[in-house]
């Protein structure tokens, strides 16, 4: 686990320091908000797909905070992060040692931060 908190930023994406932080609360309003170790959130107020193996095999599942349709998601507690990148076109993606594979699409609705 990387020790720095800032994002490193490459010329199409940031990479965000979560790896080996695990889900350790799932909560739920008109968001979805994934409470990692160590005081990090990541919350979803936007559409998101929840997918396994490939994305091009694999759509996956679809999460939509606003109307709490979220249950997919409930499999992410205990899962540890393995990677977590904004692309800069707006792509939110996260990969969990689970073999799943979170997208946000619009990231602008979507915020992480530290407690």
């Amino acid at each position: 686990m990387s020790t720095e908190l800032e994002p490193v930023e490459y010329e199409d994406r940031w990479i965000l320091n979560l790896r080996g932080l695990s889900v350790v609360k799932i909560s739920i309003d008109f968001r979805l908000t994934l409470v990692l170790d160590a005081g990090w959130e990541v919350v979803l107020e936007a559409p998101a797909r929840l997918s396994t193996g490939p994305l091009h095999t694999s759509p996956g599942l679809p999460l939509t905070p606003e109307s709490q349709d979220v249950a997919a998601a409930l499999p992410l507690f205990g899962a540890k992060v393995l990677s977590a990148v904004v692309f800069k076109s707006g792509v939110l993606r996260m990969v969990f040692d689970s073999g799943m594979h979170l997208t946000c699409l619009r990231f602008p609705r979507c915020a992480g931060g530290a407690d």
